[in-house]
């Protein structure tokens, strides 16, 4: 009886691999056709714009742990590389906020998982996403706007909507850090409302 016992643990730790690894390649499809889905970013220039591929990524790490999310940022934003228009600088940057943001969210739900604790996560996950577009966006996405439009115009274009910014680290304090967070509150409440009916799906249960 033990014996039969040991030997169906293998396959059944081999059969839960094989699902993880298909339902976050299936996951990594769903964030890059979403990456499509462009929507403008409120009290933002026009070329400001937001998506909710993050979802996917969420998803995938909530069920299956923060390494599938990171994963499924990845390859979202690689298959990106094929038609980028920033060099793979936009790429590096999207992938290093929504893994900051998935990365969290999955450390923490793995440790306990409970919807309170899935609440918890979304919420601490959007702040350090925020915190991680400060740094991006000051240090790597407006350095490359500004090879495109000079850094006078870049503030004016989102001071004619926020007239309190003056700097660059005004942009990233008063638009970039708030939108962020808002966004990743946004794709937490999706994953709050859709997450325990995709489980028996996603887990084949």
């Amino acid at each position: 009886m033990n014996r039969t016992v040991t030997m169906q643990q293998p396959k059944r730790a081999a059969a839960l691999n094989i699902r993880t690894i298909t339902m976050t390649a299936l996951l990594s499809a769903m964030a890059y056709v979403l990456a499509f889905v462009e929507f403008p970013v409120p009290l933002s220039p026009s070329f400001a714009k937001m998506d909710l591929s993050d979802f996917p990524a969420l998803i995938g790490a909530f069920a299956f742990g923060p390494i599938s999310g990171l994963l499924i940022e990845l390859v979202k934003n690689t298959l990106q590389l094929l038609t980028t228009s920033t060099g793979g600088i936009g790429e590096i940057a999207n992938f290093l906020m929504g893994a900051s943001y998935v990365g969290a969210a999955g450390v923490i739900y793995k440790h306990r998982k409970t919807k309170k604790t899935a609440l918890l996560a979304c919420v601490a996950a959007s702040f350090v996403m925020g915190f991680a577009a400060v740094l991006t966006n000051y240090f790597i996405l407006l350095p490359l706007f500004e090879t495109f439009m000079p850094l006078d115009q870049l503030i004016a274009s989102f001071g004619a909507f926020l007239p309190f910014i003056h700097t660059k680290l005004d942009i990233v304090l008063f638009n970039a850090l708030p939108f962020n967070i808002l966004k990743g509150l946004v794709i937490g409440g999706f994953t709050m409302l859709t997450y325990k009916r995709l489980t028996p799906v996603l887990k084949g249960r």
